[in-house]
């Protein structure tokens, strides 16, 4: 056999290790908190857009950044539109643990609904990602607020994970560092910064 056959063979034994190696990873949209606190293991992080859901302070929080006599704002994935945000790829051995980590987190309230989406890596490949979409028929789901309304709710609310407006800052500011621009949520932060 000639060298560079042998060299061809040797990368395609190496490609198809690196495949046979990933099948059982998993990949999970983060596109709020995660993005700056996931909390699992992950083998790699890459940049993705989602579409069909954008990012929205559409949620009500009775819990991590509110009460149910106060409640705050957090993100949800409501439909529209399109989202830029992170993927994690998780190694399958930890799916369980991982899965039942990110419920635990995420449906304290059973407001989002675990779904499996097609997100498109910052390299152009599209991966299917465990993501959080908010449920509009829960009693939790927020809609549309304009960016005063927000600011409004999340001035002054407390939960058990903090105060909602350093929630907003630190997405605000993860945002940024990663490059994703979210006009709308920046808008929101300026006010509330105002109130």
């Amino acid at each position: 056999m000639s060298r560079r056959f042998c060299d061809r063979l040797a990368a395609t034994a190496a490609r198809l290790s690196t495949w046979l190696g990933d099948m059982g990873d998993f990949w999970v949209f983060g596109y709020g908190s995660l993005i700056w606190r996931p909390g699992f293991a992950h083998l790699e992080t890459r940049r993705a857009r989602l579409f069909g859901y954008r990012r929205s302070l559409c949620v009500y929080s009775f819990v991590h950044r509110g009460t149910r006599e106060r409640p705050g704002l957090v993100l949800g994935l409501d439909r529209g539109g399109s989202c830029v945000g992170v993927a994690f790829r998780v190694d399958g051995a930890a799916r369980e643990e991982v899965i039942g980590y990110l419920r635990e987190r995420e449906q304290v309230t059973s407001v989002y609904l675990e779904k499996t989406l097609t997100a498109r890596l910052e390299t152009g490949q599209t991966v299917e990602a465990v993501a959080y979409v908010a449920d509009r028929a829960h009693e939790q789901y927020a809609g549309a607020l304009s960016e005063t309304e927000a600011a409004t709710v999340v001035q002054g609310a407390v939960g058990q994970s903090g105060r909602n407006e350093e929630y907003l800052a630190s997405t605000v500011e993860h945002l940024h560092k990663l490059g994703i621009r979210d006009h709308w949520l920046e808008g929101v932060a300026k006010q509330v910064a105002h109130l």
